[in-house]
C-alpha cells in the first residue's frame, strides 16, 4: 500500500470550509477510483493558522496516476479547496507502507 501525503493551511477564522469540502467532494470522488483504499483528514491548530494533513491510501502508483495524472507528485487541488485555504503544498509525498499494526481489542 502507498500513502499519499498533502498539506493545506486555513485561516483560523475559517476552520470548517476545507473539512466540509473534503467530506462533500473529495471523499466521494476518491471512492470512485479503482485502487483507492481510504483517507484521513488530520487537523493541527497553530498560532496563526490551521494545518490540515490529508493522508490517502492507495493500492499502487498506477491507482495514484489514475487520480493525479502522469505526474503523481503534483497536488490535485480543486477550486473549492483553493478558496477554503490560505496556502497549500503544490507537491505531495508518497510513502510505501512497510508495516501496520492495531492496538488491542
Amino acid at each position: 500500500m502507498i500513502v499519499r501525503v498533502w498539506r493545506g493551511y486555513a485561516a483560523r477564522s475559517n476552520p470548517s470550509a476545507y473539512p466540509e469540502h473534503f467530506r462533500g467532494a473529495v471523499l466521494p470522488a476518491l471512492r470512485g477510483i479503482a485502487g483507492f483504499r481510504g483517507a484521513s483528514l488530520l487537523r493541527r491548530d497553530r498560532a496563526d493558522e490551521i494545518e490540515f494533513m490529508v493522508l490517502t491510501r492507495w493500492e499502487s502508483m498506477d491507482a495514484i496516476r489514475a487520480f493525479a495524472g502522469e505526474d503523481p507528485e503534483q497536488a490535485v487541488v480543486e477550486p473549492a479547496a483553493v478558496a477554503a485555504l490560505i496556502r497549500f503544498d503544490g507537491r505531495v509525498h508518497h510513502y510505501t507502507v512497510v508495516e501496520e499494526g492495531a492496538g488491542p481489542g
